[in-house]
C-alpha cells in the first residue's frame, strides 16, 4: 500500500535565486575590471596627481624621518623637501626650455633639412621615385582641370595644443606638490591611523610590516634609479659633446628623465638625438655613430647596471613590467609610463604579505624566482 503524504507538514516551494546569485562569476569579474580601467581613465585628472603624490611621500618619508632626528619640525622638513624638489625641476626646465624653444621655433627649416638629407639617402633610387610620380601624373591627367580647393589650417597646431595642455598640466602640477606638502608634514599619521584602525594587534603588526616594507622597496628602488639616471645623464652628455651634437647638456637631461620610463624612454632619446644629429652635424657619416653611441650607452645601463644594482631586490617579471608600462601609458599617457613600476613594486610587496595573493605574487615575479626565495613570499605573513 502506497505511503500518503503527511498533510500536517507545509510544503516549501523552490526558492529563485536572486539576480546577482545567477551572474557567472567570470562576468562578475569582468565587469569589476572594466568598470574599474573606465573609473581610472575617466578620473585621470584627480587621480594621476593623488598617485604620484603618494609615491614621492613614500620616497622622502625617510629623509623626513633624517630631519626628525635632527629636531626639525615635520612642517618645516617637508617645506625644505618640496622647495628643494621644485628648485631641481625648475632648473631642469630652465635649462631645457631654451634649445626646446629654437627647436621649436625652427621646426620648418629642421623639416626642411631633414628632407634634403633623407634625399641625398635616397640618392640611388630617385629614377624610381620620378617614374613613379609620371605615372601618378598619367593616370591623373584627367581630373587635372579640375578646380583645387585649398583650406587654410589655422596656424600651428602643435602649438595650439601645446598651449592647450599647458593649463591642465600646470593645475595638476600645483595639485600634486601641495598635496606631498601635506602628507609630508603629516609625519606617520596615516601609519597611526592604519594601527588604530586594524582589529587584532596581529592585524596591526602586518599592516605596519607592509607599509614600511611598501616604502622601503620604493624608496630603495627610485633613489637607485635616479643615481643610475644621473650616471646615465652624465655620460651621454659627456659622449654627445665628444661628438660635436649642439646642447650637450640638454642631451644629458634628456637621457636622464627620459630614462625613468622603461624601455620607451630610451627609445624616445635615440630618435631625438638621430634627428637633431641628421639637421645639425655635416654628413650622415655621424648619424650611426651618434645613434650608435646613446645605444650603447642605455644598452648597458639597461642590461647591466640596473639589473646589478636594482634586478636582484625587485625581481619583476620583465613580460608584466613591459606590458604595464604600455597599459599606463595607454590609461594616463607619459605619467602612466612613469609610475607603471612602482604601482607594481607596490603590488608585488603587497602581494607577499596577504594570504590568497601569493598566485598573484608569483606572476609578478622573474622566473624561478619563488624558487631561489621562497621565505620571502611567506615570511610577510604573520
Amino acid at each position: 500500500m502506497a505511503e500518503t503524504p503527511d498533510n500536517d507538514q507545509p510544503t516549501r516551494e523552490p526558492v529563485t535565486p536572486s539576480w546577482p546569485n545567477t551572474v557567472p562569476k567570470w562576468a562578475g569579474v569582468g565587469l569589476f575590471i572594466y568598470l574599474s580601467v573606465f573609473a581610472l581613465s575617466y578620473a585621470q585628472l584627480f587621480i594621476v596627481p593623488v598617485v604620484l603624490a603618494f609615491l614621492l611621500s613614500m620616497v622622502f618619508s625617510p629623509v623626513r624621518r633624517g630631519f626628525d632626528r635632527l629636531g626639525i619640525s615635520q612642517g618645516l622638513s617637508a617645506t625644505l623637501i618640496v622647495s628643494s624638489l621644485l628648485l631641481g625641476l625648475f632648473m631642469i626646465a630652465a635649462t631645457l626650455a631654451v634649445p626646446v624653444n629654437g627647436w621649436i621655433n625652427d621646426a620648418p627649416q629642421i623639416e626642411r633639412k631633414i628632407e634634403v638629407r633623407l634625399n641625398e639617402i635616397s640618392g640611388p633610387f630617385s629614377d624610381l621615385f620620378a617614374a613613379k610620380e609620371s605615372l601618378d601624373e598619367i593616370t591623373n591627367s584627367d581630373s587635372s582641370n579640375t578646380q583645387k580647393v585649398e583650406v587654410e589650417t589655422p596656424g600651428n597646431k602643435l602649438s595650439d595644443n601645446l598651449a592647450s595642455l599647458i593649463p591642465t598640466l600646470l593645475t595638476q602640477f600645483i595639485f600634486t606638490m601641495v598635496l606631498l606638502l601635506f602628507l609630508l608634514a603629516s609625519g606617520d599619521m596615516f601609519y597611526e591611523k592604519i594601527v588604530h584602525v586594524m582589529p587584532t594587534f596581529r592585524d596591526k603588526k602586518r599592516a605596519i610590516r607592509i607599509a614600511h616594507n611598501i616604502e622601503r622597496k620604493l624608496s630603495h628602488y627610485l633613489l637607485t634609479i635616479t643615481i643610475i639616471n644621473a650616471g646615465l645623464g652624465v655620460a651621454v652628455g659627456i659622449a654627445m659633446w665628444l661628438l660635436g651634437m649642439p646642447s650637450p647638456l640638454s642631451f644629458g637631461i634628456i637621457g636622464f628623465l627620459f630614462n625613468y620610463i622603461p624601455y620607451l624612454g630610451a627609445l624616445a632619446g635615440i630618435i631625438i638625438a638621430a634627428v637633431v644629429a641628421i639637421v645639425s652635424l655635416d654628413g650622415l657619416g655621424w648619424v650611426p655613430l651618434v645613434v650608435g653611441t646613446y645605444f650603447l650607452l642605455t644598452t648597458l645601463e639597461g642590461q647591466l647596471v640596473t639589473p646589478y644594482f636594482v634586478g636582484r631586490s625587485l625581481r619583476i617579471n620583465t613580460v608584466v613590467v613591459f606590458l604595464a608600462i604600455s597599459f599606463f601609458a595607454w590609461l594616463w599617457s607619459v605619467v602612466g609610463m612613469i609610475v607603471a613600476v612602482p604601482l607594481l613594486v607596490a603590488i608585488k610587496t603587497l602581494s607577499e604579505h596577504i594570504n590568497g595573493l601569493e598566485a598573484l605574487g608569483h606572476f609578478l615575479s622573474e622566473r624561478y624566482a619563488e624558487r631561489e626565495d621562497p621565505v620571502s613570499h611567506r615570511g610577510g605573513k604573520g
